[in-house]
């Protein structure tokens, strides 16, 4: 898919999240080594513990995007419906996987073995393992769904053995440059700036430091030419103003 956009949406589920009790870990580092090869995270949801939200959320997001990820509720808790839900989004049936079941039984020894634990190898009928070297319970893909654990740690090295089997396209390059002035000062310039390229993402993130009001732009695209033109564009803006800035360095995302 080189030269191509590809893209990915990540499904965050669980009820803990919507309360706040935990923070969410997991959507920057997918998105981080999402982009090292070239795939968009163009979106990312937080769904309830719910079967009907989870459903409607992987049919939206598979049909519209490269890739869907999914991450937490796959455990053995009452409230892990996660695998449950996938297999309804897919329309199929819903039991033991017998390789899932059979790394189970070969972790735990047969005084821990429970239903509970074995309820991890319930999978949508025809799924493919994501191996889990970590706590051994793997995740699963169907089609072009990746379901994984919510645990960071667990996620991370699920996703590692995710990467090698994805298809990326042109990798997402940027370029950042601070401007000590205030955004809404700053806005006409930039909205002049995206005007006239088009093919770039760029984006202003405003602070308030010891030295005043600023704006960190970051622009993105996949053609380094063009991301180095607009900045050179506005350090040029910057300069004819006198306002202070930093360069920052060329980089991946």
């Amino acid at each position: 898919m080189s030269g191509t956009s590809v893209t990915a949406c990540l499904i965050i589920i669980g009820n803990e999240i919507l309360s706040g009790r935990t923070v969410d870990a997991n959507l920057p580092h997918l998105a981080k080594k999402l982009g090292e090869i070239g795939i968009r995270l163009a979106e990312a949801r937080v769904v309830p513990d719910i079967e009907g939200e989870i459903v409607d959320a992987v049919n939206h997001c598979r049909a519209k995007y490269t890739y869907v990820f999914t991450t937490g509720g796959i455990g053995p808790t009452h409230d892990d419906i996660t695998a449950a839900a996938v297999a309804k989004a897919f329309d199929l049936p819903f039991g033991r996987h017998p390789e899932a079941e059979a790394r189970l039984l070969a972790y735990y020894p047969p005084e821990k073995v429970n239903d509970a634990r074995m309820s991890m190898a319930d999978m949508p009928e025809g799924a493919e393992l994501i191996d889990n070297p970590v706590s051994i319970a793997p995740g699963f893909r169907v089609d072009n769904v990746h379901v994984m654990a919510g645990v960071p740690k667990i996620m991370q090295a699920m996703l590692d053995n995710v990467l090698p089997t994805l298809e990326g396209g042109a990798v997402v390059l940027s370029r950042s440059v601070t401007v000590f002035m205030p955004e809404g000062e700053l806005a006409q310039h930039l909205s002049g700036l995206q005007d006239e390229h088009t093919d770039l993402d760029i984006g202003s993130y405003p602070f308030f430091g010891s030295d005043g009001p600023g704006s960190t732009v970051v622009f993105r695209g996949t053609e380094q030419e063009r991301i180095d033109h607009a900045a050179e564009a506005l350090l040029k803006i910057a300069s004819d103003l006198d306002v202070r800035l930093i360069d920052g360095p060329n980089r991946h995302q």
